[in-house]
């Protein structure tokens, strides 16, 4: 059921993604009352599927630690750089610079993963609604106050102590208050699909990321392995380079690939088994992270190029600080 247009809670998070579950469940475990609502249904679809150590130490307080150690998730020891020639450097092994159970991480499903954070904020005590949408943050004055719901044909408001924004790269206040501050120097794009049966290494690195750089325009590729033999591989480079005189997403990935021997070698007996998918302008970050009664947390507060897999680790460790 729906909370009543007389309900309050002590705090209101508007979505249900890493940074939203995080902010919520610490929350939930000092006791205090957190209503969280998600637009959508899980699991969905989302990109991001490469966590680095530095997550762990959100994910013990989370209490999601064995929860990641018994998944399918693949284990994570390392990252490996390719230059555009196909030439690889030696691997980085996390453990071997930070002797600690936290060097070893996965490489996550986000649908899962996500469904996991989400379920693991229900035990905490978090009410978790999901399909039911934020359609504006209620402020008096300068102070947010609550948030008012789509409900079938009308409205309702819920009223709360603290809004937490962490409505993804749609980000509802960012919006709304004008605090969007695009990146002129990261002014990248991406296209990527998913592959199965593409080559993957063996042992202690299979599991690696693979960063693979383009011959020229500064581009390069990423390459995940994921659980189900499936890899997530998808090309970054200057948006007009990517986008602007070419035809579609699908012949510029294949062009990319083709002209990179490290990519094309790896996918050359695998199968293309999702359609290409696209990501443009993608670098921003807020003229205010948080205001009277309001935070923003996760892509609802920033995100970066993503060479170094740092956007998980954003939406955890921002919800932590955030929720402290």
């Amino acid at each position: 059921m729906i909370p009543s247009a007389n309900d309050t809670t002590d705090v209101v998070v508007i979505g249900g993604g890493p940074a939203g579950s995080t902010t919520a469940t610490l929350i939930a475990q000092q006791g205090r009352r957190v209503t969280l609502f998600e637009r959508e249904r899980f699991p969905r679809f989302h990109i991001g599927e490469s966590l680095i150590p530095e997550t762990y130490w959100v994910l013990k307080r989370l209490n999601m630690l064995p929860k990641m150690q018994a998944s399918r998730f693949v284990k994570k020891h390392s990252v490996q750089f390719v230059n555009a020639q196909g030439k690889l450097s030696a691997p980085f092994y996390f453990f071997d610079n930070k002797p600690h159970e936290c060097s070893q991480t996965w490489q996550v499903v986000r649908s899962e993963f996500d469904q996991m954070m989400l379920d693991n904020a229900r035990e905490h005590g978090v009410d978790a609604r999901e399909g039911v949408r934020v359609h504006v943050v209620l402020f008096e004055g300068d102070r947010a106050v609550g948030v008012a719901i789509m409900e079938g044909n009308g409205f309702r408001q819920v009223r709360a102590k603290v809004v937490v924004d962490a409505s993804g790269q749609n980000g509802l206040l960012m919006n709304r208050l004008r605090l969007r501050v695009w990146d002129p120097i990261l002014n990248k794009a991406a296209i990527w699909t998913y592959w199965e049966g593409a080559y993957r290494d063996t042992g202690r690195d299979e599991g690696a990321t693979m960063v693979i750089q383009t011959p020229g325009k500064e581009g390069w590729f990423w390459n995940i392995p994921l659980h189900n033999n499936i890899v997530s591989l998808g090309v970054v480079a200057p948006f007009d380079y990517l986008f602007k005189g070419r035809r579609d997403y699908g012949q510029t990935y294949d062009e990319e690939i083709a002209a990179c021997p490290g990519v094309r070698d790896r996918v050359a007996n695998a199968t293309q088994v999702t359609g290409h998918f696209a990501t443009k302008d993608y670098s921003y970050r807020p003229k205010q992270v948080a205001g009277d009664g309001w935070v923003l947390v996760g892509d609802a507060w920033g995100f970066l190029d993503p060479l170094y897999s740092s956007g998980v680790l954003l939406a955890l460790k921002s919800g932590e600080l955030a929720a402290d």
